[in-house]
């Protein structure tokens, strides 16, 4: 590594123009990266509604109704005037009202209450509009221009409209709020006026670098997009500011900053690199998943710590000599004081702080992995919201509502119409509309119009829209879906399709499910294989890997005894994301720990270890806290906003377990874990 890290520093003006080049070709690629915010679209394309979706389009023109739009005090007169200019709008392919299923010329008293009562009740209207994907923007906003703020609306399609233009505003908030404070935070626990912006420069460029090659998947998720770069920048924070510590140790005892950044990277390379291949490891255990914005995250995120990696060890060093003299000149008093105390203090509580922790980690896992859940998009946008609050709405006059499509073959009109009788007596089905029930299974077809008959028979297929009482997940919803799924088998094995908002969700709480053990089992094990090469110790990971994951389920059931539902992908996110973030401080520590005992007693090296390191821990720990909170408190999507606040929670869990509980570890084991050279008192 020496004659390596020679050749960096000897070439590094080369090194700075070569990574400058990188930052505009990536600046320049970054605008072609298309951002998706449709939970829906990253489920596995093999599962039953995937699937179903895909023959759908391919064998009829119209969608499955993703729209609810409810109209105030009109008469059907007017109602009707609403339905035409709403199918008038750019992107609508369908308007489902009262006059589909009733002849609404006639009094409605005569007419199917259930029925009438679905879409027309004292004076209000609900339609149920299907919109193509690539007009949802669009489509959305013209909706809302015809039927005013006073009218409400809600479904996916709104899901996907205000997550798209409400996060692109927020992100770049949290950006600048983030950039702001990790400045307040580094002019704290620097010693210089400059050396905070040699850390971001450098952050800066690799986060950049890694943004604009994001476009290699040519789309990213909504969560790659809004949590990737803050991330990535919290995360990688810490690799900087240990290089600058070390060659600032180095310089006190050699002259020459060229052999003094040598030094500091030989010394330096160890933990930094085991602390970012845990953390590049846990991210990537995050492409175990099959629900693909899984591997979407945790590719961009692992690649950008790599990036990062590189950054430090290979441009870092020449930015660094370049800006020595500027950091010499600019020094300041230290406003962080010297943690020699805090040394002290954690040493005399260490071991009883070490067994109590070690009695929270079976209350806290089995409290972690009771939690209740949200698998899909019906709750993102929660009351106080437009959309919360258009929901709640819609749900008070009308109750809750979802469509659903039932695809079989066609031909068998007999078979049709019983399996429609049963459908119909499912409790929450509120309605079919189908070819036998619209003519009758005895009408020839030459007998409907074109356009009745292309919604409800394509060359293969009959199409059966069903209409139910239900939220779009929950217990209730994911039974129901199970009784129809069952009924069609029953007159269809193995060859119905069926699709709709809740039936993706009911697909997604099994794809998501599946992945919960396989992703958290990849993560630990990847992470511990890596410390176990890294140390060439069995015990130091089982310490390491323990500590933070213990941390990670005392940060999970404070939502199981809060009673508040979890967000499922953000519970399996997490999990990787605490892993690999912090480990680091674990890392940190230990290898501090096991410099400082070839010299001092357990004792003095607990005190010297974290008078040592707890700057730079805290450094990055409260970077990745506040970054944590600010996407928590400023975003308005429930995933992202409960994904931060775990993040920003489950971050200060880890940082107390590692200054307070880890040293304790250490301790307590010392003479399994240290190889002592010399005569070193082991008290």
């Amino acid at each position: 590594m020496e004659r390596f890290f020679g050749g960096v520093i000897k070439h590094r003006k080369k090194i700075l123009v070569c990574f400058i080049i990188m930052l505009v070709i990536a600046a320049i690629c970054k605008p072609f990266i298309s951002v998706n915010y449709d939970i829906n679209d990253y489920l596995p394309e093999d599962v039953p509604s995937s699937v179903a979706l895909d023959v759908m389009e391919d064998e009829f023109d119209g969608g499955i109704p993703n729209m609810r739009v409810m109209i105030r005090d009109i008469s059907l007169a007017e109602a009707l005037e609403y339905k035409e200019k709403i199918s008038e709008v750019s992107g609508v392919t369908d308007v489902t009202w009262l006059d589909d299923s009733v002849d609404i010329t006639v009094p409605l008293e005569t007419a199917d209450s259930d029925v009438v009562d679905n879409y027309y009740k004292d004076g209000t209207a609900l339609y149920q509009i299907t919109i193509t994907e690539d007009k949802v923007l669009t489509a959305v906003s013209d909706i809302r221009d015809i039927i005013g703020d006073e009218n409400s609306m809600t479904g996916s399609a709104v899901n996907t409209a205000l997550a798209t233009s409400s996060t692109v505003d927020e992100v770049r908030k949290i950006a600048i709020f983030s950039i702001l404070l990790v400045f307040f935070i580094l002019f704290l626990t620097t010693n210089s006026f400059v050396e905070p912006f040699v850390v971001m420069a450098g952050l800066g460029l690799a986060v950049m670098i890694n943004a604009g090659s994001n476009l290699i998947f040519g789309e990213i998720s909504f969560v790659t997009n809004a949590a990737g770069n803050i991330l990535q920048l919290a995360v990688s924070l810490d690799y900087s500011v240990f290089l600058i510590h070390r060659f600032e140790e180095c310089k006190g005892e050699q002259k020459n900053p060229e052999i003094a950044m040598k030094d500091a990277l030989v010394k330096s390379v160890s933990s930094i690199m085991s602390s970012g291949l845990t953390t590049v490891i846990g991210f990537l255990a995050l492409a175990f998943m099959r629900f693909k914005i899984g591997p979407d995250l945790g590719l961009a995120l692992a690649k950008g710590v790599a990036i990062s990696l590189i950054v430090v060890f290979v441009f870092m060093p020449g930015l660094i000599l370049l800006t020595a003299p500027y950091m010499d000149k600019t020094r300041h008093k230290v406003f962080i004081p010297d943690f020699r105390w805090f040394g002290k203090i954690v040493g005399k509580i260490a071991r009883p702080m070490a067994i109590l922790f070690a009695v929270m980690i079976v209350p806290s896992y089995l409290a972690s992995i009771n939690n209740s859940y949200y698998y899909g998009a019906s709750h993102i946008f929660e009351k106080g919201t437009q959309m919360g609050d258009d929901t709640a709405a819609i749900e008070e006059v009308f109750g809750k509502s979802d469509t659903y499509v039932l695809m079989v073959p066609k031909g068998d009109t007999a078979t049709e119409t019983d399996m429609v009788s049963d459908i119909k007596k499912i409790p929450l089905v509120s309605g079919v509309i189908a070819f036998v029930e619209q003519a009758g299974a005895e009408v020839p077809y030459e007998y409907l119009d074109e356009d009745t008959l292309s919604k409800l028979e394509s060359e293969n297929y009959s199409r059966m829209v069903i209409s139910v009482d239900a939220d779009y997940e929950g217990d209730e919803t994911f039974r129901l879906i199970d009784d129809i799924r069952k009924t069609a088998d029953k007159y269809y094995p193995d060859k119905y399709y069926l699709a709709g908002e809740g039936v993706s969700t009911y697909d997604l709480m099994d794809t998501v499910t599946a992945d919960m053990t396989k992703v958290n089992v990849a993560a630990v094990v990847a992470v511990f294989i890596v410390l176990l090469l890294t140390m060439k110790s069995f015990a130091l990971p089982v310490i390491l890997v323990l500590t933070i994951e213990t941390a990670i389920w005392i940060n999970l059931s404070v939502t199981y005894y809060a009673g508040t539902p979890l967000f499922y992908i953000a519970y399996l996110i997490i999990s990787s994301i605490q892993l690999g973030a912090t480990v680091d401080y674990a890392i940190l520590l230990t290898e501090r720990y096991k410099e400082n005992r070839q010299i001092l007693n357990k004792k003095d090296g607990t005190v010297e270890t974290l008078r040592n390191v707890t700057v730079s821990i805290l450094t990055s720990g409260a970077v990745l806290t506040i970054v944590g909170f600010l996407l928590g408190k400023i975003s308005t999507h429930g995933l992202l906003s409960q994904l931060g606040m775990l993040l920003g929670r489950g971050t200060v869990c880890s940082l107390f377990a590692v200054l307070f509980i880890l040293p304790g570890f250490l301790y307590l084991f010392d003479r399994f874990l240290i190889k002592r050279k010399g005569g070193i008192n082991n008290e």
